[in-house]
């Protein structure tokens, strides 16, 4: 099975989460290397974050934000 050019090794994204270059404020992660959406929060087991460096993350996060919104607005 050939690896992917594109897609880093286990290594790579444990380095790049280690980094705290790529945390702002200590808890936002801003890693435009890493294209994962939601990479593991800066203490690992404890969930997701969003990466804030992909564009995509920012666009899933306003999506998820506007669906809560809404569904909260017709419950009460």
């Amino acid at each position: 099975m050939e690896k992917q050019k594109d897609k880093p090794d286990q290594a790579t994204l444990d380095a790049w989460h280690d980094d705290p270059a790529n945390w702002r404020l200590g808890v936002l992660y801003f890693n435009p290397k890493d294209k994962r959406i939601f990479p593991p929060k800066r203490v690992k087991g404890l969930g997701w974050t969003i990466n804030f460096a992909n564009p995509y993350s920012i666009l899933v996060a306003l999506v998820s934000i506007a669906v809560i919104y809404f569904i909260i607005e017709r419950v009460f």
